[in-house]
């Protein structure tokens, strides 16, 4: 069993399972870069893709108030990371892994 690297990431914990994904960034090629969200997995479509939602706030400036908002984002999901859906997960910006696909779900929140 190949140990996980250290991403250096903080807040997450690194996955006991191992895999041979190269799109895994503990025991693959890939870099995580740019913005770290915290969201929740909405919808787990193929073999190795989820879709997670993150609820944010905005402030609209004719009506003086806030108001919520929210995005779907569809991230990549590596084997040896266990996430079931309503998880709170941390995701990572990579390069462009697929045409819609271009974060990484890096574990559960701890």
């Amino acid at each position: 069993m190949v140990a996980a690297k250290n991403i250096g990431i903080t807040g997450v914990l690194a996955p006991v399972k191992s895999c041979n994904d190269a799109n895994c960034p503990y025991h693959g090629y890939l870099k995580v870069r740019g913005i770290i969200l915290e969201s929740k997995v909405y919808q787990m479509r193929s073999k190795n893709m989820v879709v997670v939602e993150r609820e944010y706030t905005f402030y609209n400036k004719k009506y003086q108030r806030y108001e919520r908002r929210r995005s779907r984002i569809h991230a990549h999901l590596p084997p040896c990371v266990d996430v079931n859906i309503g998880d709170v997960v941390l995701i990572g910006e990579s390069r462009p892994i697929a045409k819609s696909v271009s974060f990484v779900v890096l574990g559960r929140r701890l």
